[in-house]
């Protein structure tokens, strides 16, 4: 089969496609045929050993996929050959043309969702449902103030803040990218390239939830901008690691909660399962759908990962490995 392939930490690059024996599934595992693989952030991370987890060289980039299951390991009862599902795989293994993934984080493509669409959801609305519902108790009619709001997991949240009855306010660095956000939801925008953040969300009464992730200089303009007893979500930091002056929680009582995502899906596996299912009721009466502004070849994959290094991304990327079961 072919894969792409990260022989020595750099670049995107440095990335190669070549031709690497089928894998078998062990025990607990299964080995599923890419329809397609979503592109995330960590993928950026984790071809340059900057990501928390670390794979072994060589290895395939790549965490998120959607396809159909052509091999099952000892001891899977749940899914069958032939089974079409959405897999998390981690660290690496997605863009290949076959992965193996653990049964454990395999889960079926919901109904009426194709595989294009299904590569592109799991990740981005998993991590900001994870967010918003579990993480920032909101209180319908509560300001969330989106950073980052027209990428991956932004415009998910975007989509999932007005599912919740939430005042979305989307920040991003473009108008064009604002005008998307508008139309998944969001009721006020502020373009950080052009105006000040603290004060323009002071102008629109604050945040009681701040979902970033950003991070960089943002953070603390945000921070400023957050009501009392706000809630704010640490959800990455492709910017920068931020430093708060502590004195700021403090004066305003607010909570900085940390979202761990894929941990999560770990230690609170039931509460992943219901989330899905909740995505899944959502996908299916239209309140949420992945918007995909890039799909590249399985050899295109470094301009892919390259692009969300450039922040080109409005929404997904994908790298479409098996257009035909797609």
């Amino acid at each position: 089969m072919r894969a792409v392939l990260c022989t020595e930490f750099g670049e995107p690059e440095s990335l190669i496609v070549s031709d690497v024996p089928d894998p078998e599934p062990g025990s607990g595992e299964v080995v599923v045929d890419v329809a397609a693989a979503g592109v995330n952030y960590p993928d950026t991370l984790t071809i340059r050993d900057m990501y928390q987890f670390k794979p072994s060289l060589p290895f395939s980039p790549g965490g998120e996929l959607a396809g159909v299951v052509s091999a099952v390991g000892e001891g899977v009862a749940h899914l069958s050959e032939g089974d079409r599902v959405i897999a998390l795989t981690g660290a690496s293994g997605a863009f290949a043309e076959k992965a193996v993934a653990d049964a454990r984080r395999t889960i079926p493509v919901p109904d009426g969702m194709p595989l294009d669409l299904a590569a592109a959801f799991v990740f981005t609305y998993g991590t900001s449902y994870h967010a918003l519902v579990d993480r920032a108790d909101p209180v319908e009619g509560e300001t969330l103030l989106v950073l980052g709001a027209a990428g991956g997991v932004g415009l998910a949240a975007v989509e999932i803040g007005a599912a919740l009855g939430l005042r979305v306010v989307a920040a991003a660095s473009t108008d064009e990218k604002l005008a998307v956000c508008r139309e998944r939801g969001a009721q006020e925008t502020i373009n950080y390239a052009t105006e000040d953040l603290k004060d323009r969300m002071k102008e629109l009464g604050g945040a009681d939830i701040v979902y970033d992730p950003v991070g960089g200089d943002y953070a603390e303009a945000a921070l400023r901008a957050t009501n009392w007893l706000g809630r704010y979500l640490v959800v990455g930091f492709p910017a920068g690691i931020p430093k708060f002056p502590l004195n700021l929680v403090l004066l305003k009582g607010c909570d900085v909660r940390g979202v761990f995502w894929g941990e999560s899906t770990i230690r609170n596996a039931d509460k992943f399962r219901a989330g899905l299912q909740q995505l899944a009721v959502w996908f299916a009466d239209g309140t949420v759908r992945p918007h995909i502004s890039g799909r590249y070849a399985l050899e295109e994959a470094s301009e892919a990962i390259r692009a969300m290094m450039d922040r080109m991304a409005v929404g997904k990327l994908l790298v479409e490995v098996n257009p035909d079961l797609v």
